[in-house]
């Protein structure tokens, strides 16, 4: 259910008003936004009582009927340039309708931190749903990636809808991934059945006595990592990377070995990387070109509380700088 216990009633204590949930709706026209959301109001998630300020930023084929929208107390209110957007707007609609909760189908094409911005400052963001049509995903990838991408990085749940076996679903997984490590990934067929659990057709040995990622494969061994902690958890693992000295990693014997990486486009490269243990890192300088052999470890995140990835070096060793430099997640 979408925010299950989050709705609240709209109250003013004195001059402070109650934080007001939002659930937004991201992701490019046809994507299956309006269709979602007419599906959960079928399923008689929002008949509880609270009327819903339903805020529409684009028009698709797709429209949800008056009497839905009345049977669930959704009350329409929509804007129609991208410069319309701003916290005044978003009050007045808030005061004319006298909501318990906001739910914003947004245009893709339009900047999410500008809308988020423009938040008043007592609305809350109570979950963020991407639908995401298979059929024309890697399209946008070619064409539009920054903005496809874009989509994904405050999402709670993207939902690759119209998806068959055709489709390359861990390459979906891992741009996802790539820019939101905590989002869940769903797959629904063109039937309407839901997979969550699609395995990863890796490109090396995962049970070999030592695992040799390729160059070009790091990306897709940085993100199975992660996503799969515990099929790599006591193994040993091989691969290329440069070394970085971090502030964050304050032991003596600690430095990071990764990978410069693109997630969108070339203006948006990041290095990716593990934290390793080893003694004579102090030796190794920064961007140094290595070739690490370690044994999969686990420490307590910090961030998230849950086990990590570290790396116990076995043999490191100088090495030529890749071909390509930058590595990729699909």
């Amino acid at each position: 259910m979408i925010g299950a216990g989050l709705e609240r009633n709209y109250i003013v204590r004195g001059f402070r008003k109650e934080p007001m949930p939002v659930y937004l709706f991201t992701g490019f026209l046809d994507g299956g936004k309006t269709s979602f959301i007419r599906q959960t109001m079928d399923e008689g998630q929002f008949e509880d009582g609270i009327t819903t300020l339903f805020i529409v930023c684009e028009e698709g084929e797709e429209e949800i009927d008056k009497a839905r929208l009345d049977k669930s107390r959704f009350v329409v209110r929509k804007i129609e340039d991208e410069d319309d957007v701003n916290e005044k707007l978003l009050r007045d609609f808030e005061n004319e309708v006298h909501p318990g909760r906001v739910i914003i189908e947004s245009n893709g094409m339009w900047d999410i931190d500008e809308m988020l911005d423009s938040f008043p400052e007592h609305w809350e963001l109570a979950e963020v749903i991407t639908p995401v049509d298979s059929t024309t995903f890697e399209m946008y990838l070619t064409n539009m990636k920054m903005m496809m991408t874009n989509q994904f990085v405050y999402s709670d749940l993207v939902v690759f809808n119209r998806c068959t076996a055709q489709h390359d679903r861990a390459m979906f997984k891992r741009m996802v991934r790539a820019v939101n490590k905590r989002g869940q990934v769903l797959y629904e067929t063109p039937e309407g059945e839901v997979e969550d659990n699609v395995p990863e057709e890796l490109p090396y040995d995962i049970n070999a006595e030592v695992i040799k990622v390729e160059d070009e494969d790091f990306g897709i061994f940085y993100i199975d990592t992660f996503d799969n902690f515990d099929n790599y958890l006591g193994k040993t693992v091989s691969f290329l990377a440069q070394a970085k000295h971090p502030k964050s990693l304050t032991k003596s014997d600690l430095f990071a070995v990764g990978r410069k990486a693109m997630t969108c486009c070339a203006e948006d490269i990041s290095f990716v990387a593990f934290p390793c243990v080893y003694e004579r890192q102090s030796e190794i300088k920064d961007d140094a070109w290595i070739r690490v052999e370690a044994k999969v470890n686990a420490r307590m995140s910090t961030k998230t509380g849950k086990p990590a990835p570290v790396l116990e070096a076995v043999k490191i060793e100088p090495s030529e700088a890749a071909e390509d430099e930058i590595v990729y997640f699909y």
